[in-house]
């Protein structure tokens, strides 16, 4: 086959059943209207730039999933969005057809630096990815229990004391910073710090400011540098010490280039500090609305592991992160052209009702909650869900033990792309 004079492999299509065929001539739907970029013969399906309220997002994806499986939006350069939860599985479990390393979120970082593993295809992706995974096996988060739990009741105690206050700008800031220092190894006086710099690169970056966003990344730099540095000099045990698994670790039987572990590492910094304050928040909010479940899980706590994968899937807080392709691709009767961001939207697959009955209920225990894909699906799932579930049922339980009830006290901030979900939540607070 051939197109604009330049042959063209046969590609696959996923058709409205979801089922992959292969085709020799994929043609777009001829009533689609033309946008101005070329490669996109679409107009706009959506705004991705418009403000969101608490429910508003998850509104629209509804929508878009019924309407626009495939939607499409001019903003931030223009990117295509998949909705339904069949498609965004089946694209993130194809990483030879969706691609990674040309851009992996949108928007993206507006200097253009990519960092592994996440901007990275296999097999280039895979060492980053074994040696971190390497620090996060069980045994080591048992270990890591006891003083998640003591930083979060230390860490709580100022939030509480405040009587009403930021929950997501407070303790759910600052508690994941130092989750992320015991899996890192940090010294405690670089906590507070990383937690004001990740902080403030967060908020640059939504608004894509790139003077502050490359400020405050060099502030990160440093520190990932200073960590190699030491690791180099004073190596530790690689099942309980990233940078040091990161040294140890080879590609093509070379050790992994020194910048390429300090990228690796300036990602671990700030990864685990942006998604656990919209989740909590998001949790929060909930609770407040149904004061009935907020009693119950505070009466048995046992249920909050169950509860916790629940609201992971109602509140996902990165709405999707981005693929591009690497040759055409036809879903649902619109052409995806290679270039053209492609966000796998998670936290709308998540809400899908082809798959999850009743959706925007929360169900405990919902007989197949674990097909959600808070933490993504594929290669570049998660690295860290196995400690961000520990981390946060630590959270909640401290949350809730330390309290007799809470409840929602003033206007709801929300986050903007690549993020879903509320980034500041005032809390008014009965201590227990």
């Amino acid at each position: 086959m051939m197109r604009n004079g330049e042959p063209v492999a046969r590609i696959d299509i996923v058709q409205a059943d979801g089922r992959w065929r292969r085709v020799d001539n994929p043609r777009v739907e001829q009533n689609q209207m033309t946008h101005s970029d070329s490669r996109c013969p679409f107009a706009d399906d959506f705004d991705a730039t418009a403000a969101e309220s608490f429910d508003g997002a998850h509104e629209n994806y509804r929508r878009l999933r019924d309407e626009a499986p495939v939607a499409y939006s001019s903003g931030y350069g223009g990117f295509y969005a998949l909705t339904r939860f069949e498609d965004v599985e089946k694209a993130a479990r194809d990483s030879t057809r969706f691609i990674s390393s040309v851009r992996a979120v949108v928007p993206s970082d507006p200097r253009g630096i990519r960092r592994p593993p996440l901007n990275f295809d296999a097999p280039a992706h895979s060492p980053f990815r074994r040696a971190l995974d390497r620090t996060l096996h069980h045994s080591r988060l048992e270990r890591l229990a006891p003083r998640l739990r003591a930083h979060a009741e230390r860490e709580i105690q100022p939030f509480l004391d405040a009587g009403t206050s930021d929950i997501c700008r407070s303790f759910g800031t600052i508690y994941p910073a130092f989750t992320a220092a015991e899996w890192l190894n940090l010294d405690r006086d670089q906590v507070y710090r990383l937690a004001s710099v990740s902080s403030d690169w967060v908020d640059a970056w939504r608004r894509q400011d790139g003077e502050t966003v490359t400020a405050r990344s060099n502030e990160m730099y440093d520190m990932a540098r200073a960590l190699v540095a030491d690791r180099r000099a004073n190596p530790r045990p690689v099942e309980t010490d990233p940078a040091s698994s990161l040294l140890a670790e080879e590609y093509e039987g070379a050790p992994l280039a020194e910048e390429l572990v300090v990228g690796a590492l300036r990602q671990s910094l700030v990864v685990g500090l942006v998604a656990p304050p919209i989740l909590l928040g998001g949790i929060c909010v909930h609770l407040s609305r149904d004061q009935d479940l907020q009693s119950r899980l505070r009466a048995d706590p046992a249920l909050i592991p169950a509860a916790l994968e629940e609201f992971i899937r109602l509140y996902t807080p990165y709405r999707g992160f981005a693929r591009t392709v690497s040759e055409p691709v036809e879903v649902h009767g619109r052409l995806i052209e290679p270039g053209v961001p492609v966000t796998l939207v998670y936290a709308s697959a998540n809400r899908d009702e082809r798959v999850f009955p009743d959706p925007d209920a929360f169900v405990l225990d919902r007989s197949n909650i674990s097909r959600h894909m808070g933490f993504g699906r594929g290669r570049h799932r998660c690295v860290g869900m196995a400690l961000a579930r520990l981390s946060l049922r630590i959270a909640l339980e401290v949350l809730l033990e330390r309290t007799q009830s809470f409840d929602v006290a003033g206007e709801i901030e929300m986050t903007r792309m690549p993020e879903l979900g509320a980034q500041s939540v005032p809390l008014r607070v009965v201590p227990a």
